[in-house]
């Protein structure tokens, strides 16, 4: 009888998730080709690319997206029709304890987080190529450069400064790069213009002035030209708004410590991507857990009651996930803690919820 059961919860649980999200899919497409259908038409963009490059590709991050949201959605419908339909009463009056029925939620979340982790940090980064390659050609191109008064790291103990870098000429002003052994200075290279060559790959720097120290010797050098090789280049400077969004797990990691190594300040936004990839697949649990604590009972309201107070459970814990984020994007929080308290928060308030609903 246990497994009819949870045969049962388990299809309930699944059936409406998939068919929620697939029908807002549905819907979703239809705005966003009303919002770009201008770009495509401008662009020329032809049928087969606008199908299988973008929307095709399009699919695995919205049901990423919006999978946690669905889940509690999905487990606050189905339940609190059951609890409607006396099943839940039945369920448990057949000597089935209350921690037992949870064991269906519990599985199909884990199942839906563990496909929410795949798909956030090895499918999706994949499937965004495609589609990040199609925007910048039709509809727009992420890349931008806005940064001036440049500090970067390019190896241990060597650092780099430039007034400000021109990504389309190539070009940066006022540069400056130290040398360090310990605390003691070893080298100062200065110049009034970085140009990049690509073509020999290595910098042009012009007119130049070089200051080399060792113990107590030191030796001045300077000309109006100097070719050097810098472990540095262009895309360096250039900051892709969209660029974590097709980095898998392994990728961005190393990305996060390239950025650590060059003493980027926009690592943070990184990290925080990186502990989101974690913290949203697990929030799929708590908010499977909240969803049967409040749905389990039946309520005068109905499914409507319900479902008013899942939403505004759900919405509440968007607000906190994003307040939290800005916190350490732009504060001192740190990111790990601030993607995390969330999910600590609400999990305190489904064992609260748990504990007092009726068994």
């Amino acid at each position: 009888m246990l497994k009819t059961i949870d045969y049962y919860i388990i299809k309930k649980f699944l059936g409406t998730f998939f068919f929620s999200i697939i029908l807002l899919l549905f819907i979703i497409i239809v705005f966003d080709v009303s919002e770009h259908i201008d770009d495509f038409l401008k662009h020329d963009a032809p049928l087969k690319a606008i199908i299988f490059q973008y929307y095709l590709n399009f699919i695995p991050d919205f049901v990423n997206l919006f999978s946690y949201l669905f889940v509690f959605i999905s487990v606050i419908f189905f339940t609190s029709k059951m609890a409607s339909n006396t099943e839940i009463v039945a369920i448990l009056s057949s000597g089935i304890s209350f921690r037992r029925l949870m064991v269906p939620y519990l599985f199909s979340a884990v199942l839906l987080g563990l496909l929410s982790f795949f798909l956030g940090n090895f499918i999706i980064p994949y499937t965004n190529r495609g589609k990040l390659a199609f925007e910048r050609k039709y509809i727009k191109d992420p890349k931008q450069f806005n940064d001036m008064n440049i500090h970067k790291q390019i190896n241990p103990g060597t650092f780099i400064y430039m007034e400000n870098f021109n990504v389309h000429n190539k070009v940066g002003w006022k540069f400056s790069m130290e040398q360090f052994k310990g605390k003691d200075m070893t080298k100062k290279l200065m110049a009034e213009r970085a140009d990049y060559d690509s073509i020999r790959d290595h910098w042009i720097l012009q007119p130049y002035f070089e200051r080399s120290m060792d113990g107590m010797k030191e030796s001045i050098r300077q000309g109006s030209r100097l070719d050097t090789v810098l472990p540095l280049k262009p895309k360096d400077f250039m900051e892709d708004i969209e660029e974590v969004s097709i980095m898998n797990y392994f990728v961005l990691d190393s990305h996060i410590k390239d950025k650590i190594l060059r003493g980027d300040p926009d690592v943070i936004k990184y990290k925080v991507k990186k502990y989101e990839r974690i913290a949203f697949p697990f929030a799929t649990l708590v908010l499977t857990l909240i969803g049967f604590a409040v749905s389990s009972r039946k309520v005068r309201g109905g499914i409507g009651f319900n479902l008013g107070f899942g939403l505004a459970l759900t919405f509440l814990y968007i607000l906190f996930m994003q307040i939290f984020t800005v916190f350490a994007t732009f504060g001192n929080f740190p990111p790990l803690l601030a993607v995390w308290i969330p999910n600590i928060l609400f999990g305190i308030i489904a064992i609260f919820l748990l504990r007092m609903a009726p068994k």
